[in-house]
Parts: structure tokens; C-alpha cells; sequence
């Protein structure tokens, strides 16, 4: 009985465990972990900078099959590493985010907005391509340590390929120098 009434009396006189809150006009801020639809994430374009490559690892994966993606096609029919449809449907979607996690390019992150009642009962409920696309910017916002993480971790994968082009490129030029006073020589 004291453990009840010291938080009955402690819910009263400490500002952070006030239980109510005046929705619409207050809102407390949610945690870094929460967690609520899946969005997309673009370095500087949505159209271009999309990090989605359209591997459809994450299509694979979803356990309600909610996600849609077709892969883009140049003139020849060869595939291009882009999406030209990628649409999610909220009304299916659990937020598992189980394709978060085995997406292998961090293109696919949870959003924390959980206001998105519409005014449609179907065609609404399904994110296209151009509403899931949120830019790193919004990411760094909303999950401030997993995007610096994020980053950090893509900058140093990015650094080591262009160390292993440099050194492949290196070992062919001296290859090609290598070749040529043999040329020379007969």
C-alpha cells in the first residue's frame, strides 16, 4: 500500500509523470526506438539518389506481403539498379521491421509518424514510391545515433571500394607498362 500511494502522490507532484496529455495541441516527443511504417531513403534526389536498388530482398521478406516492386528497365529490357514502382500497403503492414532489417544497401527505414488517416478507404492506404521517399536529412532527424551510424558505416564500405578500384586499376596499368618494352623489344 505505501509502493500505491507513493506514485499515486508521486504522479502528482513530478512534471514528468504526468499521465495526461492534451493530444492534438501537446504531444510528447517519441523515443528514438519507436517505430511505425516503413519510408525510403534518398542522399539528394528522390528520383535519382534513392538508395534502393530494387533488389526485392525486403518483398521477399514480408510476412504479409505488402510490399510491391518492379524493377526499372532501359530501352534494351536490361535491368537498372532502381525501383519504378515501390509501394508499400499500410492497411496490411504490421511494422515488423523485419525488411528493415535484411534490406543489405540501409534504403529501407521505420518512420515514427503514425498520423495518416485519409479521407479514402483504399487507394489511400497504398504509399507509392513518391510518398515513401524521405530524405537522409528527415532520417538524421527522427533516429539521430542509427543514422550517424548508418552513415559512417556506407562512408567507410564506399572508401574501401575505391581503394580496391584504385588498386585493381593500379595493378592493370602496371601490367600494361609491364607488357609494353616487351612489345618494344620484339
Amino acid at each position: 500500500m505505501v509502493e500505491t500511494a507513493r506514485n499515486f502522490l508521486g504522479s502528482y507532484t513530478d512534471e514528468e509523470r504526468l499521465v495526461t496529455v492534451q493530444y492534438p495541441e501537446e504531444r510528447r516527443p517519441l523515443p528514438e526506438t519507436s517505430r511505425n511504417f516503413p519510408f525510403l531513403v534518398y542522399d539528394s534526389d528522390p528520383e535519382t539518389a534513392l538508395r534502393c536498388v530494387a533488389c526485392k530482398i525486403c518483398e521477399k521478406e514480408c510476412p504479409p506481403q505488402c510490399i510491391y516492386i518492379v524493377v526499372q528497365r532501359d530501352e534494351k529490357g536490361k535491368p537498372v539498379k532502381h525501383p519504378k514502382v515501390f509501394d508499400i500497403d499500410v492497411s496490411v503492414c504490421m511494422s515488423c521491421q523485419i525488411c528493415v532489417e535484411v534490406c543489405p544497401f540501409e534504403a529501407i527505414k521505420m518512420d515514427t509518424e503514425f498520423e495518416l488517416s485519409k479521407t479514402g478507404r483504399f487507394g489511400d492506404l497504398l504509399l507509392h514510391k513518391g510518398d515513401l521517399s524521405k530524405s537522409n536529412e528527415y532520417y538524421h532527424k527522427i533516429h539521430p545515433t542509427e543514422a550517424a551510424e548508418v552513415d559512417a558505416r556506407l562512408a567507410e564500405e564506399k572508401a574501401k571500394a575505391e581503394a580496391a578500384k584504385a588498386k585493381v586499376a593500379a595493378a592493370a596499368a602496371a601490367k600494361s607498362a609491364a607488357k609494353e618494352p616487351v612489345a618494344a623489344a620484339s
